[in-house]
């Protein structure tokens, strides 16, 4: 649904609430004024053609009385849908944001092919985007073909490198597949190979990487289903982000070691 049928919602909503609101003070006042009606009647006498002018008022009130049963009904109902348009209203405008957030920081993660400069912006989106507190940060070596932490917040490494299909982090850098604890609210951070969730780093089928999440900030207790498609969105992007980082500095130093080579070169002659 879009902002602008949100709003138009709103406003339909609205409406349906002031017309009952107007209607209900009518059907009072009404109600009211038969049941002042009827005291009279009642009061000053006047034989069967008053009781029959009373009858005719009471059934006239109970009618009444009904109809306000039934608008206090919807009335209550419209004040339910009302609420669910807000909530659904205030949780459409956060993925608006969190969207133009991840558009912004995926912009950055591509700006840059510097190494350091790319997890660096990759460590910002965890904290910002995602809100966790303690994260690390795993490449497989192309050398050992294990898990190396290449950067760290909040705790310090249990060790330096896990094997593939080691526990709960190698597990899901082996199968490439998403990794959530069941509980995930907590005051302390989990123990490092007890991560909370890990999220591969793929590009395409091929995972070279790991986001491995030990600790959420105090406020969050729980991932939400933004949150899961930005952790889809961010471990594409971040692994894009490495890869590409990572091949222009293996590139830039064998181009720098070939130069090196060919003006040693040129010196001997």
């Amino acid at each position: 649904m879009s902002n602008d049928e949100l709003t138009r919602k709103g406003q339909d909503v609205l409406q349906i609430v002031t017309k009952a609101k107007e209607f209900t003070e009518e059907v009072l006042k009404e109600n009211e004024r038969l049941r002042y009606k009827i005291a009279s009647l009642e009061a000053g006498g006047g034989g069967q053609a008053a009781d029959e002018r009373v009858r005719s008022l009471q059934k006239k009130v109970q009618t009444l009385e009904e109809k306000l049963a039934e608008i206090e009904a919807s009335y209550r109902k419209v004040e339910e849908e009302n609420k669910e348009f807000a909530d659904r209203y205030i949780e459409i405008e956060e993925q608006n944001n969190n969207l133009a957030n991840l558009y912004v920081a995926s912009y950055q993660l591509h700006s840059t092919l510097d190494f350091n400069e790319v997890v660096r912006i990759v460590q910002e989106i965890v904290i910002n985007l995602i809100g966790a507190e303690v994260f690390h940060i795993f490449m497989v070596s192309e050398k050992t073909g294990q898990l190396e932490v290449e950067a760290s917040e909040g705790q310090t490494p249990g060790r330096t490198a896990i094997p593939l299909g080691d526990g709960d982090i190698g597990g899901a850098a082996q199968s490439g597949e998403n990794y959530f604890a069941d509980n995930v609210a907590r005051s302390d951070p989990s123990p490092f190979e007890e991560p909370l969730a890990v999220i591969p780093l793929k590009i395409k089928e091929s995972t070279i990487g790991v986001i491995s999440i030990n600790k959420l900030l105090v406020q969050k207790t729980q991932f939400t289903t933004m949150d899961y498609e930005l952790f889809t969105l961010l471990a594409g992007h971040a692994a894009t982000a490495i890869f590409s980082a990572k091949l222009y500095s293996s590139s830039a130093r064998k181009l720098s070691t070939l130069q090196g080579f060919l003006d040693m070169l040129k010196q001997q002659k």
